[in-house]
């Protein structure tokens, strides 16, 4: 079969796809060279420069797999890949050494003040008194997501004999234990006891512009914080102005919320250590993905599992659980969302009814799948969920009944909050059209669609609340496109559901909230 090379692989790649098929690589292709060729292909390998898009995909009268040498997918049409039954995957574990060797070779730069110095005495000035620094020993490392890389960062910082303190609500504190770390409840608590801050958090909605300026200043004036994750999780301006007045003492960053870049107020100052986003340059992780992506496409030609699939067709499915996919993915996310202070180590997930007569493993899966991409950095894709949920102490328990006493088939998760509150989503596939429903949240009967932007309040039940709610997204420009409330008695706790038109903007639900006395208010995306 015969494959093209569209960006620039590592030779160890290539050679390893030569030997079961055709190679050609052919560099700087623009898309219309692309869409002229790519038809006499069977597989794409990408890194970040080529997009392949839906035209792209549709010129591709042969084509089963296309691959990227790398982490992202944002040059890929996933969906359009979907459709045409192209499988799509990519090299998520080639980079996570590079990237937490490069995270604590920005740390030691920051608090010995090498780059500085560098320059200092190159440009013939002798500045020793100028750059004292400070010892890691005995500092406390705050690790913002201690998924892989943030993993990695702590044991290296370990070594330097550094205090270990993490803050990810997806980690069972009986790993962070066996690793010698300190779980604690929020942000804030890594911010302000933390001497060095180092972010390995996924970018979403919930993430971006997490570190502004308000969370800068709960930091120590002596403190240095790192970001060799995500660009945009950090307000650029906020941490430049921050650096300028000495509410901390520096930054070291490898990604920014545009690139490239080569102008912004952080590169005039000399307490912040800035790097062209080179978490994954080394000739290692360069090997590592193409090597990775040669032995994908070669398991995909041969139609075979794909273990870093990211699209249904990896793998087969039932045609009676296709359409529970997406809906084991949405209760994961919903579920997630609900316990936003973090769940225990155990989730349960039922099929109930004529699911249960199938293999359902497939759909825990997608409920694992879920559960994790809201808080995972890299991405999750219904192989690798598994092992993710496993390195975060996550267990997933499965049963099956084929009784279910209102719909044909149901699927229900469930789990129990850090501090101890139960917690159920379901929900249902109604024929004919697929039509997806929640049936259940928070462990309360509801029956709306889910949808991309949702919101979800409990309060007590009483008169006059739904014209609150509506009021307060109103004025804040959001449409309600449907809205349902469940209730287990008169007067008792209510639930609330609203699919929205648009996504919740920041301090909206807290208002809310405030107004009707709501126990919890939660605004989330699905999609």
């Amino acid at each position: 079969m015969r494959i093209l090379v569209a960006d620039k692989l590592s030779a160890a790649g290539v050679d390893a796809l030569r030997e079961h098929h055709d190679v050609d690589v052919r560099l700087g292709l623009d898309k219309d060279e692309l869409v002229e060729v790519v038809a006499g292909y069977d597989g794409i390998v990408v890194r970040s420069q080529t997009h392949i898009d839906a035209d792209v995909i549709a010129a591709a009268d042969r084509l089963q797999v296309v691959a990227r040498a790398g982490v992202g997918l944002d040059n890929i049409d996933v969906d359009a890949a979907t459709k045409a039954g192209v499988v799509v995957c990519n090299a998520p574990q080639s980079n996570i050494v590079s990237a937490a060797e490069h995270t604590v070779a920005l740390i030691l730069s920051l608090v010995r003040n090498i780059p500085q110095a560098h320059m200092a005495l190159r440009d013939g000035r002798w500045e020793r008194s100028n750059w004292t620094g400070m010892e890691l020993h005995d500092k406390v490392l705050g690790v913002l997501g201690l998924g892989r890389i943030g993993t990695l960062v702590a044991q290296r910082c370990h070594a330097f004999g550094m205090r270990l303190m993490a803050y990810d609500p997806f980690v069972a504190p009986e790993r962070a234990a066996r690793l010698g770390v300190e779980l604690v409840a929020t942000i804030d608590e890594v911010l302000e006891r933390a001497d060095v801050v180092t972010i390995h958090l996924p970018k979403n909605a919930d993430t971006v512009g997490l570190i502004d300026r308000d969370r800068l200043a709960r930091m120590k004036p002596t403190a240095r914080l790192v970001n060799v994750a995500r660009g945009g999780l950090v307000v650029e301006e906020d941490l430049a102005r921050a650096l300028r007045d000495g509410t901390i003492a520096g930054a070291g960053l490898d990604v920014f919320a545009s690139e490239p870049l080569t102008d912004s107020p952080l590169f005039e100052l000399d307490n912040a250590v800035v790097t062209p986003h080179l978490g994954a340059s080394t000739e290692e992780a360069q090997d590592k993905a193409g090597i990775q992506v040669a032995e994908y496409v070669k398991l995909a030609l041969a139609g075979e599992f794909v273990p870093t699939a990211v699209n249904v067709q990896g793998g087969p499915v039932a045609d009676e659980l296709r359409d529970f996919l997406p809906l084991g993915e949405e209760l994961g996310r919903l579920l997630t969302a609900l316990g936003e202070e973090g769940l225990g180590a155990d989730v349960t997930v039922e099929y109930l009814g004529a699911i249960a007569e199938e293999d359902g493993r497939v759909l825990g899966l997608s409920v694992l799948k879920g559960l994790l991409s809201p808080v995972c950095s890299d991405p999750v894709t219904l192989v690798n969920a598994p092992l993710m949920a496993e390195e975060r102490g996550l267990n997933l328990r499965e049963i099956s009944d084929p009784h279910s006493e209102d719909y044909v088939s149901v699927l229900r998760v469930s789990g129990v909050t850090r501090d101890g509150q139960p917690v159920r989503v379901a929900g249902t596939i109604l024929q004919p059209g697929a039509r997806e429903r929640l049936i259940e949240v928070w462990n309360t009967p509801i029956d709306i669609e889910p949808t991309q932007h949702m919101a979800f309040f409990r309060y007590r039940d009483r008169p006059g609340i739904i014209g609150i709610v509506g009021n307060g997204f109103g004025e804040a420009g959001v449409n309600i496109a449907a809205a349902q409330v469940g209730r287990s008695d008169v007067e008792g706790e209510a639930i609330m559901a609203l699919s929205l038109d648009d996504a919740v903007p920041p301090g909206v639900m807290d208002g809310i909230v405030e107004r009707i006395g709501a126990t919890e208010g939660r605004a989330i995306t699905l999609a």
